[in-house]
């Protein structure tokens, strides 16, 4: 006898199987479920920051110009009279954007690379290899420092600029998983079965290769920050009144000495609970795509 299955039903168990693999993962380790947690408070205050802050972020008043915090002004005002809590809140919108949007271009191009040089070898491996060696042989922040002033101070410049510096990254680490395993047993029989050599790579071999991956994902989104935040800091990344957290420390550190130490102290808190929040969640995230976890 044969047994119909509803084809609807196929996708519901494997959404089913993945919020079941989820809530075993956050189980099973705290620190992951801490990450987890910040994490999701850092994307709730990038959505919906300019309906939660009570004040405009770049509102300016003289007569509370640098007033220290209290229950008006939690985080205090800075020098042009801004409420600082507002703007820290809303940087985050900002930063995590830049951060998202420069390790997902790095990682989807040095995936690319790194999977075809180590499947293909030969000439493959060697041009990217020595672009890659180009990369790396300069100083990272300097090189994304020469990048946004030789194309321009902008946005935009700024994640193309972090998403350059980070692409050896994923293509060294696509290369070696897939060279590691471009002879092994199942790669075999799915050729055997007739699939392609791109199938092959793409479904076969690439997602287990993904798990380290993800880890190196997690500390790239940290560092592409603090990139981002030291670029704005020197004058190359995002341009003032926009609020940022690197501009916020920079603003405040002109400050410190006088005593207003809550102009550097807040932004420069909620750039180091991002990094230390990224830097938590890598084990989880490996652990979501590994499919020898989720059997």
């Amino acid at each position: 006898m044969t047994t119909l299955t509803d084809p609807a039903a196929v996708p519901a168990t494997k959404r089913n199987s993945f919020w079941r693999h989820f809530r075993y993962v956050l189980a099973s380790n705290p620190v992951t479920a801490l990450s987890f947690a910040l994490f999701g408070m850092f994307v709730l205050a990038a959505l919906f920051g300019p309906w939660l802050v009570p004040y405009d972020p770049l509102a300016t008043s003289g007569d509370r110009a640098l007033q220290p915090p209290s229950w008006s002004h939690w985080f205090g005002t800075d020098h042009l009279g801004r409420d600082v809590f507002s703007r820290v809140v809303i940087a985050t919108r900002l930063d995590l954007s830049i951060s998202v949007a420069a390790v997902a271009l790095s990682f989807l191009a040095g995936s690319v690379l790194g999977s075809l040089a180590g499947y293909y070898g030969g000439w493959t491996d060697r041009i990217v290899g020595r672009c890659l060696d180009t990369i790396m042989a300069f100083p990272l922040f300097v090189l994304a420092m020469g990048i946004v002033a030789a194309a321009g101070n902008t946005i935009e410049n700024v994640i193309y600029a972090t998403a350059i510096i980070n692409l050896p990254f994923y293509a060294r680490m696509a290369r070696a998983e897939v060279n590691i395993r471009r002879e092994a047993g199942f790669v075999q029989a799915a050729k055997l079965s007739g699939n392609s050599d791109l199938r092959v790579l793409a479904v076969h071999i690439f997602p287990n290769a993904l798990p380290p991956m993800m880890v190196q994902i997690s500390l790239n989104l940290g560092w592409a920050i603090l990139n981002a935040a030291g670029l704005s800091f020197i004058g190359l990344g995002v341009r003032p009144p926009t609020p940022e957290w690197g501009i916020m420390v920079a603003e405040g550190a002109n400050f410190i000495m006088s005593g207003e130490w809550w102009l550097a102290l807040f932004p420069g808190a909620a750039l180091m609970l991002a990094v230390f929040t990224f830097n938590l969640m890598g084990d989880g995230l490996r652990d979501l795509v590994d499919p020898q976890r989720r059997t």
